[in-house]
């Protein structure tokens, strides 16, 4: 059962928006209104749930990253991947200005159903529908958000969290790629990161396409 956002904060989940494909100038038409509901800077595209063509900008031919086996705690900072295996098939793509078209998160190949876990210790600081989307926040140490969608979320807002425990499980619509995936995004204050910055990752193995 997805968890109710009663009580969250109106500007917690500009960032569940803000993750629109590259594809123009339209990716900006409804900021202003969102803004006022989703946050400062949002780029809230609700129709824009297809992804753009293989080859466009932030799109990736499959590609594994197996992290190492860990022999312990992450060192502190570091963020656990969210699902296993990590299939990145839509990387983070920067705006150059908070309002402007960008891919604030990268896409991760899964099935519905995958389990998500949490990257790091947190507190469930959003978990509802945004803009049509089941969305999960959560906030961790040293000032970081993750982001998680389209998910239905184990966890209510308050929840603390602990790394590695199942916050969601991936539903398959409405996504943006062409296929199933989950849309994982960070922030560090106000400013969108890649959150593959935040984990330690192993090599990269391409993936046959399907």
């Amino acid at each position: 059962m997805t968890a109710a956002s009663v009580g969250a904060s109106p500007t917690v989940e500009a960032e569940a928006s803000r993750r629109s494909p590259v594809v123009g100038p339209a990716a900006s038409d409804l900021a202003a209104s969102a803004r006022g509901v989703l946050g400062p800077g949002t780029d809230s595209r609700v129709g824009a749930t297809r992804a753009p063509a293989s080859g466009a900008p932030g799109r990736l031919s499959p590609v594994e990253v197996a992290p190492p086996a860990s022999s312990g705690r992450p060192t502190r900072g570091r963020w656990d991947p969210p699902l296993r295996p990590l299939r990145v098939v839509g990387r983070f793509v920067g705006p150059p200005q908070p309002w402007a078209p960008g891919h604030r998160g990268v896409d991760l190949l899964a099935a519905a159903g995958t389990p998500v876990l949490a990257p790091d210790d947190g507190v469930v600081a959003f978990a509802g529908m945004v803009a049509g989307r089941p969305v999960l926040s959560i906030d961790h140490p040293g000032g970081l958000r993750s982001t998680y969608e389209p998910v239905a979320s184990r966890v209510v807002v308050g929840d603390r969290v602990a790394r590695g425990q199942v916050i969601a499980v991936l539903v398959a619509e409405p996504s943006h790629c062409a296929t199933t995936c989950l849309h994982w995004g960070a922030r560090r204050g106000e400013t969108y990161i890649d959150p593959m910055t935040l984990i330690d990752r192993g090599p990269l193995v391409l993936l046959p396409l399907r």
